[in-house]
């Protein structure tokens, strides 16, 4: 499976995001969302959802996480 560079880098990225990033996250970086619907299609990462406290609100926050697939990809072409 071949990965652009910035597929790669995105990758990468999710490695090192213990808890997965957000989309503010992946944008600060460059990524747009766009390139990280493509990685969800094609398996190498997933999308969850999670709610967290915020204050005295309860918000849902949307994270990007890399699956073993993406690991895996990353690996071959390392």
């Amino acid at each position: 499976m071949s990965l652009t560079a910035e597929q790669r880098r995105a990758l990468k990225l999710l490695t090192g995001s213990r808890d997965g990033a957000t989309q503010a996250v992946l944008s600060s970086h460059g990524f747009d969302a766009s390139l990280i619907a493509g990685l969800v299609n094609r398996g190498l990462a997933m999308i969850t959802y999670e709610r967290v406290l915020a204050g005295a609100k309860d918000v849902e926050v949307t994270k990007v996480r890399i699956t073993g697939k993406g690991r895996e990809a990353l690996g071959a072409e390392g």
